[in-house]
């Protein structure tokens, strides 16, 4: 059951002060996650979205990228998995607290994206992580910085 709008902004609110756990998780946002059955990262992303209280159901697609253009996303925003959160779509591996942000602000956008599999990035932890942007996107093509990471930095 997907929920409303003002359900889910409610529910989010208490999700920046603390994880969802328990009943709320029970009402947490639904995600649904198009991969490859073979993509370690993607499950990697989706046990991180599930930590931040995230429902997510995943489906295992012969191409990702028929449902990249079914969504509107660019290419050269392109990722190794798309997802669908309410109304917005998610491209790659974007930290949950970017999705949260999105679905409080409600901007008017398509979705956000991490282009690539920058290293560092929720599902992409490794050695020597790098700096990376998450984008949003609207219809008319427009592409503007969401958020800024630098795991190095935090880290060390």
């Amino acid at each position: 059951m997907m929920l409303q709008r003002r359900e889910l902004l409610g529910y989010l609110g208490l999700a920046l002060v603390m994880p969802l756990s328990g009943a709320l998780a029970q009402a947490a946002p639904q995600v649904m996650v198009y991969k490859s059955r073979t993509c370690g990262c993607c499950n990697k992303w989706i046990d991180h979205l599930r930590a931040a209280g995230f429902q997510v159901e995943a489906e295992n697609v012969t191409d990702v990228g028929e449902y990249k253009r079914k969504f509107g996303v660019p290419a050269d925003l392109a990722s190794c998995h798309t997802a669908v959160v309410g109304d917005y779509i998610v491209e790659g591996h974007v930290p949950a607290d970017d999705v949260i942000r999105m679905l409080r602000q409600e901007p008017e956008i398509i979705g956000i994206a991490v282009p690539g599999m920058p290293l560092g990035s929720p599902g992409m932890e490794a050695p020597n992580p790098q700096y990376y942007e998450t984008v949003a996107f609207n219809a008319a093509g427009i592409v503007q910085v969401f958020a800024t990471h630098d795991p190095a930095a935090a880290t060390g």
